[in-house]
């Protein structure tokens, strides 16, 4: 199992007892690290946020539901992959957490293989997405690092100017423009131009507001 990688965690919340006890037996079983918390408030005040993971979580609880819980990680932007489990959910329930991005909606009781099979998943998805996100902060400090110009030169890069239109475009000599680019190629330590350009186009789509790849008139 994916989980067995010592730096991943289960998340367990479920008012329940007998449940946490259950789920918390089956999934050490697995050599898997679990936390169970009877409450989403609990929880809230435990998570590691460094840990890669999953939280199973139970739909009806008092004070806060699952559901309430899910919209609060939204809203706090903390993107962990959710299972919801239930013993007596409706169809607007599962329609609800589906929006919101949960992993899955089983119902008690389930199968115990089934489940083990979507924590796995789920761990896998966590563990990817934020291999993506830490190489999109890669390629985003990067960006940073480029003078004015070279975003500029960039922006002219990705848009298939040659150096030639570029510099008339810039009012500067095709020798800058040359300087420019092997600049940029080091700063971003793209070793093709295709690799630049990847890292580019997937900036402009995904990066904050600080950076533009739009030239400066």
């Amino acid at each position: 199992m994916t989980g067995n990688r010592p730096d991943t965690l289960v998340y367990l919340v479920d008012d329940e007892f007998a449940v946490r006890d259950s789920l918390t037996l089956l999934i050490e079983s697995t050599g898997q690290a679990i936390r169970s918390f009877a409450s989403a408030e609990v929880f809230l005040n435990n998570y590691d946020p460094e840990r890669p993971g999953c939280l199973l979580l139970d739909v009806r609880m008092p004070s806060m539901s699952g559901l309430e819980l899910q919209d609060e990680l939204l809203r706090r932007e903390i993107s962990i992959p959710i299972i919801f489990i239930s013993g007596h959910a409706g169809i607007p329930d599962s329609a609800k957490a589906f929006r919101a991005g949960a992993v899955d909606f089983l119902e008690k009781p389930f199968d115990n293989e089934k489940l083990l099979g979507r924590i796995e998943e789920a761990i896998k998805k966590d563990i990817a997405n934020r291999e993506q996100v830490s190489e999109h902060r890669k390629i985003q400090n990067r960006l940073n690092h480029l003078t004015v110009r070279e975003q500029e030169v960039l922006s002219l890069i990705v848009r298939g100017y040659s150096n030639k239109e570029m510099a008339k475009i810039l009012n500067i000599s095709n020798r800058t423009i040359e300087a420019h680019r092997a600049h940029i190629m080091e700063k971003m330590q793209a070793e093709s131009l295709a690799e630049l350009m990847m890292m580019a186009t997937h900036s402009s789509h995904n990066a904050p507001d600080n950076f533009s790849l739009a030239v400066r008139a």
